[in-house]
């Protein structure tokens, strides 16, 4: 099936108000740049976005943090995202901080169709828990504290230790940024931006690529595939542009 679409706003157009977005990417490799302008021009908002982090300063993600789009980040970190740290500290935004190879793993699993999994990770801190501010007020209170999650003791490789139990994460829509891609969606990732990238597009219902360079099927070797098409709804070709 042809999945190439014509421009980045064709694949974002149908993003109403209130979704959920996974954003691949880490750091500045492997953004998804021409899609987050894209949704910025189309204008939806109250988004919940699911990312390692929310952007740099000027540039991706916190471009819709300017606008006030995103009212919901699920990241690992904040970075060097000012405006994502005095949103969150001045309560206009809602922020669940989850370690960052739990968050990769909760993305892989919404894609593998897996509901939960234990993780040694975060366990014996606020992670397992619970009481990690998630929204504060006007004032600085803690409006919204995460949970405290079900700790379960497993024998692996021989030894007692605690997990934690993390619910996997599936979102409405998923954009991703590949190196190549052919009409039929599978692509190729280029270094860095293997982190992030096929997991984000497993998580995703729709899952849109903007690839450097769109192929005609049978021009990647097969063992060569990072994604197999299967997880791809839309292609874009934007050209190399930007770090890939």
């Amino acid at each position: 099936m042809d999945k190439v679409v014509e421009s980045a706003a064709a694949a974002v157009r149908d993003i109403p108000d209130g979704a959920s977005i996974a954003v691949g990417g880490f750091g500045t490799a492997g953004v998804p740049w021409e899609l987050v302008a894209a949704l910025l021009d189309h204008g939806a908002k109250d988004l919940t976005v699911v990312t390692n982090n929310c952007g740099i300063n000027g540039a991706g993600l916190v471009r819709l943090l300017e606008e006030h789009r995103i009212s919901k980040v699920i990241a690992s970190y904040f970075g060097q995202n000012l405006e994502f740290a005095r949103q969150y500290l001045a309560g206009e935004i809602e922020v669940e901080l989850t370690p960052q190879g739990t968050l990769a793993e909760r993305l892989r699993a919404g894609g593998a169709g897996i509901a939960a999994f234990f993780t040694p990770t975060g366990v014996g801190t606020v992670v397992a828990e619970g009481g990690l501010p998630r929204r504060y007020d006007a004032g600085g209170d803690v409006l919204v504290a995460s949970p405290a999650k079900e700790v379960r003791t497993f024998t692996v490789r021989g030894r007692v230790r605690d997990f934690v139990l993390e619910e996997s994460i599936v979102t409405d829509y998923a954009f991703v940024r590949a190196a190549v891609a052919d009409r039929h969606g599978n692509a190729v990732f280029h270094a860095a931006a293997m982190n992030f990238n096929p997991d984000v597009a497993m998580a995703g219902r729709v899952t849109v690529v903007e690839a450097g360079r769109v192929v005609e099927p049978g021009e990647i070797d097969p063992d060569a595939v990072h994604l197999p098409g299967v997880f791809v709804q839309r292609v874009i070709a934007v050209g190399a542009g930007r770090i890939e």
